[in-house]
């Protein structure tokens, strides 16, 4: 027994010793050193990534062209339709014809000092609303601009400041509303931004961010080197969206997981992408523009996809 007295005593006189040491060791102040040399530049080779699995490709379908009118002034950038009228799109005008015979109904045109790049419109909630942007200036910002659809007068405007992009449409479900994001790869293009990084983004009635998706590979593919110029939710619950240039509509569906858009179909149409809108007040109607100033009326019939 006293040897184990004196071997835990030497053990506590050991420990209040180390414990005595290290506080002397320590200075009341930091004390004066040599600044260390920058290190060698490390390497960390970047292993080789297992690509994403992609779906099969979707099924392909056709539409049917209803009616073209040629010689519209401002079908430069999109077009519009609401009951007996459409409307025409070109960067700082809008003008009204009646569908009957083409004839034009009224006009508007801004100031270009406020308005610079107006790209697709559409009729919602009785209210002509249209994408805007500084396109091709940079560093991107964006607007949502207002027009009375009977006047033309603009009633309203919605900044959105600087955004992932450049806004090229808005549309409205499901109580939200939702807008697209474009970004290129060379005019218009922000450093570190290019067509893969086109979005599309839910706002809430205050237009505040809820959430966003982008693209999957198959449709950048084709978007590439510009992005979506058109957009819209059909009326069977699915996003249809066309790039710039290409005749044809992708169709999309929000994934049940994950960030990207899942691509289920594509429609061949005959007019080559940029801004259009559906016509809520006809059956799965789109009114667009194509090449030599014309705008074009075209039906996409129901598709038949398992969902």
């Amino acid at each position: 027994m006293p040897r184990l007295i004196l071997a835990a005593t030497a053990l506590a006189v050991f420990a209040l010793g180390t414990a005595a040491a290290r506080g002397q060791d320590r200075p009341t102040v930091a004390q004066p050193a040599e600044p260390r040399p920058i290190p060698p530049l490390a390497s960390y080779p970047r292993q080789q990534e297992r690509p994403i699995p992609q779906p099969p490709a979707p099924p392909t379908f056709g539409s049917v062209e209803l009616r073209r009118y040629p010689g519209i002034m401002e079908a430069g950038q999109g077009a519009a339709a609401a009951g007996d009228v459409f409307y025409a799109v070109v960067n700082t005008r809008i003008g009204k014809y009646a569908k009957s015979d083409g004839a034009k109904l009224a006009e508007w045109a801004g100031d270009r000092t406020l308005f610079i790049h107006l790209n697709a419109c559409a009729v919602l909630e009785g209210r002509l609303m249209c994408g805007h942007s500084n396109f091709p200036h940079v560093p991107m910002v964006s607007s949502v601009e207002v027009f009375d659809p009977d006047t033309l007068a603009h009633i309203d405007s919605i900044s959105l400041g600087e955004q992932i992009g450049s806004l090229t449409w808005v549309d409205r479900k499901d109580g939200a509303w939702w807008a697209l994001f474009a970004n290129y790869d060379q005019r218009g293009g922000q450093p570190g931004r290019d067509h893969t990084t086109t979005t599309l983004v839910k706002f809430d009635d205050e237009w505040r961010r809820m959430e966003s998706w982008v693209f999957p590979p198959s449709v950048l593919e084709r978007f590439a080197p510009t992005s979506s110029s058109g957009g819209g939710w059909g009326d069977d619950g699915l996003l249809y969206v066309s790039g710039h240039d290409a005749k044809e509509l992708y169709v999309l569906a929000l994934p049940e997981a994950g960030s990207v858009l899942r691509h289920v179909a594509t429609v061949n149409v005959e007019f080559e992408g940029q801004g259009w809108a559906w016509d809520r007040t006809a059956d799965r109607e789109i009114w667009s523009i194509a090449s030599g100033r014309a705008v074009v009326q075209t039906h996409v019939p129901p598709l038949p996809l398992n969902r």
